[in-house]
């Protein structure tokens, strides 16, 4: 190869790499030109952007919306469970007043069918309740019926000089208060005899008396208190039964008052509570000879009201009516009358001021303000000789006539 030849060749060498670096150069340039906007640019996941403070606020509406929405929803739950819960007290004093009113109802048509069956049977009605039933029978306070024998009449006419009213005044107790009172008796073995007629013969002049159809005996004071519950309860609608002997003194608007106070009770036996021994000997006064059924010798009876006097109401009184043929009766009455109530949901009331002593113990009661209901003495089981001495009591220990007028019921 000549000088020239390679000469040639070497200029041709130079020129290419020149080429080269200026190609490269511009390559990179122009690859700096289309790379510059997204060199430092982090793609963002499609979907999981930043929030703008907008989108934020909006964000913060919503949470509230739902945050105020679950609030009122458990509001609501709490409002729904209150409304169910005074529904269901609702329904339960429904079901309570229907439960009474069908008691209330299912009582007066036992003592309907038990007073025709007391008028089918003969007992006697007086005129004044026959004057009631024709004109739509009327609500009393109370009904108080005297225990009274044949050999009674001193007793019955010092009854009517003290704390019984008479005439128009009895008439006006009974219109104006409420309050019916009469002398309790049966008839004799002889019916038709010289006591019966002497009783009707005093009836005809008083006409306080309520005729039983029972047979009169000391031994048969059981019977006799059943059979007068169950006559006046049909006889008259009364808030309370009382049953008190012709040896007692009573102060009428005192008994009232006290009796009111026990009204809005359905089932209520009032008196001066006890528990006497249970005299199993024989000839002794209040000899009981069922006394193995009260257990052990020496046992006492279960707490009742003493004899003299108690209060039953309308309810019990029924209940004895309606009982009338099953009802055991023991040889004392007022144990007869206890033992009546034995299981039954009774409330028992026991008022001192229903047994108080003769003067001067209701004496310095009455003026100590807390007036007697009764007074007897204990020793008697009464008051002792009673015809002679009942007017001193009343006297001394009597609320007065005013007291009976103005008392409001």
């Amino acid at each position: 190869m000549t000088w020239k030849s390679r000469g040639d060749l070497l200029p041709k060498s130079v020129m290419s790499k020149k080429w080269v670096i200026f190609l490269c150069i511009g390559s990179f340039c122009a690859g700096l030109v289309f790379t510059n906007s997204r060199i430092w640019t982090i793609p963002e996941p499609k979907g999981l952007g930043r929030t703008t403070a907008m989108e934020a606020e909006k964000l913060n509406v919503v949470s509230e919306d739902c945050n105020s929405r679950i609030l009122q929803e458990k509001e609501v739950k709490r409002e729904t469970k209150g409304i169910y819960r005074e529904a269901f007290k609702t329904q339960n004093a429904i079901h309570r007043t229907l439960d009474k009113t069908i008691s209330n109802l299912e009582l007066e048509l036992a003592a309907a069918k038990a007073a025709q069956e007391s008028i089918r049977n003969g007992a006697p009605v007086p005129e004044d309740i026959k004057m009631s039933e024709s004109s739509g029978r009327s609500r009393y306070l109370m009904v108080v019926g005297i225990n009274t024998a044949f050999s009674s009449r001193k007793r019955r006419d010092s009854i009517r000089e003290t704390w019984m009213p008479q005439g128009e005044k009895r008439k006006k107790l009974e219109e104006e208060k409420g309050i019916i009172i009469r002398f309790v008796i049966g008839h004799s073995a002889t019916s038709g005899g010289i006591l019966d007629r002497a009783i009707e013969a005093e009836d005809k002049k008083h006409g306080d008396f309520l005729r039983l159809d029972h047979v009169e005996g000391y031994l048969e004071l059981s019977a006799k208190t059943k059979t007068y519950f169950a006559t006046a309860v049909n006889l008259w609608d009364a808030d309370f039964y009382i049953k008190v002997d012709d040896d007692v003194h009573v102060n009428i608007a005192t008994l009232g008052q006290t009796l009111v106070r026990h009204r809005s009770k359905q089932r209520v036996y009032i008196g001066c509570m006890k528990s006497g021994p249970v005299l199993s000997q024989k000839g002794v006064r209040y000899h009981e000879p069922e006394y193995w059924k009260f257990g052990e010798a020496g046992n006492k009876y279960f707490r009742h009201a003493t004899g003299q006097l108690y209060a039953i109401s309308k309810d019990l009184a029924t209940y004895i009516s309606n009982n009338k043929h099953v009802l055991h009766k023991y040889a004392n009455e007022d144990v007869s009358l206890g033992s009546w109530f034995i299981g039954l949901d009774v409330d028992h009331i026991d008022d001192r001021r229903l047994c108080c002593g003769t003067p001067p113990d209701c004496e310095w009661k009455a003026q100590a303000g807390n007036v007697c209901v009764a007074s007897f003495d204990w020793t008697c089981s009464g008051i002792c000789r009673s015809a002679e001495r009942i007017k001193e009591v009343h006297k001394r220990c009597g609320e007065g006539e005013k007291a009976l007028w103005s008392a409001s019921f």
